[in-house]
């Protein structure tokens, strides 16, 4: 029996995830940040100094995408990136007071798209979905 396109997950889960980086992307553009950027925020916010590799970790990206994203986000001027003085191969990120300023605009429009893209999912649906998807990651490990 051959599958049809509708019939592979993956392909319905990447095309879930290009709507919904789509929609994030158009309410992040105001705001000149990327939705990956913002992921690199989002850390911040709730735990300024981070270090790139501690975010390439949590965000599971290689060290190079951080590096890159980082460097953007400190020429837009809302992280600067100074080095570790007890480790000069660290480099840790640190939000400007326009990276802080930030937060009180883009804190709601993720809430917001939380709650949009949660609407009419009940809270077990929710925590079955998370455990489908880390069993998926897990089948590729």
């Amino acid at each position: 029996m051959t599958l049809s396109l509708n019939d592979y997950i993956s392909i319905f889960i990447h095309q879930t995830d290009l709507e919904l980086t789509s929609y994030v992307k158009n309410k992040l553009s105001p705001f000149n940040i990327a939705p990956e950027q913002n992921l690199i925020m989002m850390l911040l916010w709730e735990h300024d100094g981070r270090s790139q590799n501690e975010i390439a970790a949590k965000l599971n990206k290689d060290k190079t995408n951080i590096a890159r994203m980082s460097y953007g986000l400190e020429q837009k001027g809302f992280i600067k990136r100074r080095m570790c003085p007890n480790d000069r191969r660290v480099q840790r990120l640190y939000l400007t007071e326009s990276g802080l300023k930030l937060k009180k605009h883009i804190i709601p429009i993720a809430e917001q798209f939380n709650t949009l893209v949660c609407q009419n999912i009940t809270t077990e649906e929710l925590e079955q979905l998370r455990k489908i998807l880390l069993k998926m990651r897990a089948n590729l490990r």
